[in-house]
């Protein structure tokens, strides 16, 4: 077994609505899907910081780490992104700190639907 870092794995998806039930879907398939390609169980995951554009504030990303996922332990918090004018809207940004062997070569970062649109170079060719 290899030496063990703490690396960053960076995601993004967006909803339709700002409705409690679209963050918690959406931030629960983002979620699920970076823990999926990077085969990944609770206990790598060191912490993980949530951002919103300003036009989602019907619930907490972090809940649905916590309700879907079992997220108990792990440190999460939430904030509001930048408003740069002009950028995606709808957009939940996550950056999950995990505990691993792999490199940052070997780390995969996870964008969804609309938020495909933000990190095209770290997307599958």
């Amino acid at each position: 077994m290899g030496r063990t870092y703490v690396r960053g794995i960076r995601g993004a998806i967006t909803v339709e609505r700002n409705t409690p039930e679209d963050i918690i879907q959406a931030t629960g398939e983002l979620l699920q899907a970076i823990m999926a390609e990077n085969n990944l169980d609770p206990e790598d995951i060191a912490s993980a910081f949530f951002t919103v554009t300003d036009d989602l504030n019907a619930e907490f990303p972090a809940t649905a780490a916590r309700e879907l996922l079992g997220w108990k332990y792990v440190p999460l918090l939430c904030a509001r992104e930048i408003a740069v004018p002009g950028r995606l809207p709808m957009c939940i940004r996550v950056l999950v700190h995990v505990n691993t062997t792999r490199s940052q070569r070997e780390i995969k970062h996870v964008y969804l639907r609309e938020a495909t649109r933000l990190r095209k170079d770290l997307l599958p060719q």
